[in-house]
């Protein structure tokens, strides 16, 4: 089978669906998972689907909040993609900020409806679970973005790793989530910007 082809039944199946994993995509063409993500590449730059933990979604251009990827759905700051944050929500909505500080202030107001958070590895940039990082809070290192800034990492040992080089503190999801409510009041509505 042709790319071209591919990629037409990627979209029929994703159109379908909301939601493809790429191990499932892989198995189902016999490519392997490097040329599915070379199949989707034009797919996500012409904003039909979004990258999620392990696969891809339908974007709803229609009922997400900063789906257009251009603005945080929180503050309304543009968006760096290398920084973003998505909440993927029941019904394929998906909400897109502009850094962790907001996605987290956001997962705390609608918790319970949240199926998926994903985000970048701030070291590697590659696609992670926003629920499994480990998140470096009070570095000098400033991104230019929302602050308290978070700065989000796979792997523990290398959050802990940058902060013996660059200061900070390593929290986890929770923790991280439960810090930045304290230091934003509990009530967090506005976004400081750094």
């Amino acid at each position: 089978m042709l790319a071209a082809e591919r990629r037409n039944k990627i979209k029929e199946l994703i159109l379908q669906k909301g939601y493809l994993k790429i191990s499932e995509l892989s198995r189902r063409f016999g490519v392997s998972e490097m040329t599915i993500h070379r199949d989707l590449k034009p797919l996500i730059e012409e904003g039909m689907i979004v990258k999620t933990f392990g696969g891809v979604a339908l974007r709803d251009n229609g009922q997400s909040a900063g789906a257009s990827g251009n603005e945080c759905a929180y503050c309304s700051r543009r968006i760096n993609e290398r920084l973003s944050f998505r909440l993927i929500l029941p019904d394929n909505r998906i909400e897109v900020f502009c850094c962790a500080h907001c996605g987290l202030i956001r997962w705390h107001q609608c918790e319970d409806e949240v199926i998926q958070a994903i985000c970048y590895d701030f070291l590697r940039q590659t696609t992670i679970s926003a629920f499994l990082a480990a998140y470096v809070m009070d570095t000098p290192v400033h991104i230019g973005c929302c602050q308290p800034q978070l700065l989000p990492f796979e792997w523990r040992e290398h959050a802990e790793n940058f902060v013996k080089g660059f200061g900070g503190k390593v929290y986890s999801f929770k923790e991280a989530a439960e810090e930045l409510m304290r230091r934003m009041g509990g009530e967090a509505r506005h976004c400081r910007h750094g």
